[in-house]
């Protein structure tokens, strides 16, 4: 299992994702990301940044790392731009996008104030299911057609998913997917997901298992209840969110728990 950094964006200035960025790297975390998000005010914040800009702009500051959205909303990115978007990130990066998807706010929850406020539609669960389905497979299909950048090679779609339907919809067109660590039906969302992979022709040990929770050393210890807890599932990265403002000194000692 790796261990990644999400730097939340809500609030922060690009100077301090940059600088708690450079600290994880050098502290030995595998991976950053970062949320995406268009209003500050779902957690009262003044301003949120965007989120493609900043991986973008990571993927110069600090090379090496693996790279990702958790999880871009389809809702606010037509599947032609996102194409091209991610084949871009993936040759700036040099490989090292995990391209996280996933359904955008639903009716009555925090975030379809966000939505709203960009002229954007809040679609009931099936709707936004459908719509992350075909955005995978729109994404998929242009990056085969000519005039369109192929990314070298092609970012595994990492889905967010909180109940069953998404779980087996990420297992069946997905190429992995992102739950919280201490979601009450983690076990059974992963193999949900994997049992739809194998049956979609592929290989459900190369499905991509991502968790992530709130930033908290007791994680990184091996012998820890939580991380027992975990390894039951086997999953291939562990996220730990940090919020702003991020402390760097937190990142640095984190990197001495992190395994050899």
């Amino acid at each position: 299992m790796q261990f990644d950094l999400l730097l939340d964006p809500f609030g922060a200035r690009w100077t301090e994702v940059r600088d708690a960025a450079a600290a994880a790297v050098d502290a030995g975390f595998a991976g950053l990301w970062t949320y995406d998000h268009l209003d500050g005010r779902v957690y009262d914040a003044p301003s949120v940044l965007e989120c493609w800009t900043v991986l973008s702009a990571l993927a110069v500051a600090v090379p090496g790392v693996t790279l990702g959205p958790l999880v871009l909303n389809v809702q606010n990115r037509h599947p032609g731009v996102l194409a091209t978007m991610a084949a871009t990130l993936q040759e700036v990066s040099g490989g090292r996008l995990l391209l996280g998807l996933g359904a955008g706010a639903g009716p009555g929850t925090t975030y379809a104030r966000e939505q709203e406020a960009v002229g954007r539609t809040v679609d009931p669960d099936r709707v936004r299911r459908a719509q992350v389905e075909r955005c995978v497979e729109e994404v998929r299909q242009l990056w085969q057609r000519p005039g369109f950048l192929a990314p070298d090679p092609p970012p595994p779609f990492v889905i967010g998913v909180l109940g069953p339907k998404m779980a087996e919809l990420a297992g069946r067109v997905g190429d992995g997917f992102n739950t919280s660590a201490t979601h009450p039906r983690l076990h059974e969302l992963v193999e949900i997901a994997r049992d739809a992979h194998a049956r979609s022709g592929r290989d459900p040990d190369r499905f991509l298992v991502t968790v992530h929770t709130a930033f908290d050393e007791r994680w990184l210890a091996a012998d820890s209840a939580a991380r027992t807890g975990l390894a039951t599932i086997g999953p291939d990265r562990l996220i730990l969110d940090m919020s702003p403002r991020y402390d760097r000194r937190r990142i640095v000692e984190a990197g001495h728990l992190l395994p050899g």
